[in-house]
């Protein structure tokens, strides 16, 4: 997907039909920072700053979040068009905590890339003992790590739990079993890595928020090749992880915004 491409989507009008920047982006999200790369000429920044305002509005809309409380206290920075990986659409650098989407290879991986930014930046808010400088959530919560005594917490595990194991607890759920599966096929280690199945798990659940459509944010885990062979919880799993997810996320966004 190129940038200049024209991107269907359907949802609230943030901007009023206004012009952003990446300034813009930085100060109403509340990133540390944001880099342009040199390559992007003006016009695509425009371009750009004005999908991913719609598409960052768009998360913290369904989310229940203020927009400031996208930049995780200031901790996280946002880049464009710079220091991206040849082939990645966008990923998430732990050791810079920067979200970075590529120029022309950006759309539909947003929403997927900011789990992995929030699962590593809440790590070392909601679990006890020493936290890895690179570890995450997903992980120290499989890894039976001790959660920090906060209600917030408690529904944080929940999360966790309704994802990755079957109703009654008792084993893995049929998504985590797929993805294990896929992994065998592919000869990967990837799909079911605890960090990725918690953010194909996030990013289907905004696929499939009724009411806003943004293939920018996120896309392909509804009909693609992926998602026919299982890589994403089916649709009533993801009722019941979306249900997990803002019974979470509303009240940090309140906490968060204080």
């Amino acid at each position: 997907m190129l940038i200049h491409q024209h991107y269907h989507r359907n949802g609230p009008d943030y901007r009023m039909g206004e012009q952003m920047t990446f300034l813009e982006v930085k100060q109403t999200f509340g990133f540390s920072h944001v880099r342009v790369g040199s390559w992007v000429t003006r016009e695509e920044s425009l371009k750009a700053a004005n999908l991913v305002f719609d598409s960052l509005a768009d998360l913290a809309f369904m989310l229940k979040l203020p927009p400031l409380t996208l930049g995780l206290r200031q901790s996280l920075s946002l880049a464009f068009g710079h220091g991206g990986q040849k082939g990645v659409q966008a990923h998430y650098a732990p050791a810079a905590r920067e979200l970075a989407l590529a120029k022309n290879a950006g759309a539909g991986a947003l929403a997927h890339e900011f789990w992995h930014a929030f699962d590593h930046y809440i790590a070392a808010k909601a679990f006890d003992g020493k936290i890895g400088r690179f570890q995450c959530a997903s992980d120290l919560w499989l890894g039976d790590a001790r959660l920090v005594a906060h209600p917030l917490n408690e529904r944080l595990s929940e999360i966790f739990r309704v994802t990755l194991l079957s109703e009654d607890n008792q084993q893995p759920s049929d998504y985590v079993r797929c993805a294990i599966v896929l992994d065998k096929q592919h000869g990967s280690r990837y799909f079911a890595k605890p960090t990725e199945i918690m953010a194909r798990a996030f990013e289907a659940c905004i696929e499939s928020y009724q009411g806003i459509t943004n293939p920018y944010l996120v896309s392909g885990t509804l009909q693609s090749s992926l998602a026919k062979e299982g890589a994403y919880p089916d649709i009533s799993h993801r009722a019941r992880i979306w249900q997990a997810l803002i019974a979470y996320f509303e009240p940090l966004g309140l906490a968060l915004s204080k």
